[in-house]
């Protein structure tokens, strides 16, 4: 039996904190029993699970309601290939890409009747693809953790476009993705000598050693690498 007692919100995780609020007219926020005679109430943190599976490791199903840890035989094969985002200009977008994340442009698939590109954007080694158009794009698609950059034709010179939400302004949504890379102050020496826009450099805020920088069109990256995120996370482990 697993309790989560919710008092507030999480702000954007690009501030890194947890913001709480005064007040809450949240129901989870009420004790779930009354004692016959009040006590005092401490504050807690809101977001601190209360288990009686506490020999359970966190990421089991007995400490996260909802979870199935078998998944259905059916989804036997799935894994995650891309995340899709709308681009105002593709020379910008695949410079940024290509030169400042080392990523490779995998396919490019043209809609004229419908008046769009895709640009799929991978850490992969094009050598191996195949030459044929339709070979390549079936390729392309068995690739993961690939980034599907949308150009709608004509955004680029559109003088009354005003780009597109970033996730990370009013309503909040989407947040950020992640890159792994092998020194991330080195790397973010090398990005602020390119002129990158940053968010969050490494030794700002409380978590040192992460950073977030901007793409051309205001989307969030994060940066981080394998030599310290377990030392940084560690407390949250």
């Amino acid at each position: 039996m697993v309790l989560l007692r919710l008092g507030g919100a999480l702000s954007h995780l690009s501030l890194l904190q947890v913001q709480l609020p005064r007040k809450t007219s949240s129901p989870l926020s009420l004790p779930l029993f009354h004692p016959l005679k009040s006590k005092p109430r401490t504050r807690q943190n809101p977001f601190r699970f209360y288990s009686m599976a506490s020999s359970e490791p966190k990421e089991s199903s007995a400490n996260n309601p909802g979870l199935h840890t078998t998944p259905d035989e059916a989804t036997k094969g799935y894994f995650m290939q891309q995340t899709m985002f709308r681009i105002k200009d593709p020379k910008v977008s695949l410079d940024f890409y290509s030169r400042v994340l080392g990523m490779s442009l995998l396919k490019r698939l043209d809609f004229p009747e419908m008046t769009f590109s895709l640009y799929f954007m991978g850490y992969e080694d094009t050598a191996s693809s195949p030459s044929d158009p339709v070979d390549r794009t079936v390729w392309t698609f068995g690739r993961p953790a690939t980034i599907e950059l949308t150009h709608n034709w004509g955004t680029e010179s559109d003088p009354e476009f005003k780009g597109y939400h970033s996730g990370n302004s009013e309503p909040r949504g989407f947040g950020h993705i992640g890159v792994t890379v092998d020194d991330t102050y080195k790397a973010c020496e090398r990005f602020e000598r390119l002129g990158v826009e940053f968010v969050k450099k490494p030794d700002d805020g409380k978590l040192k050693g992460i950073a977030f920088i901007k793409d051309p069109d205001g989307y969030w990256i994060e940066i981080f690498d394998l030599k310290t995120i377990g030392k940084i996370t560690s407390s949250a482990a």
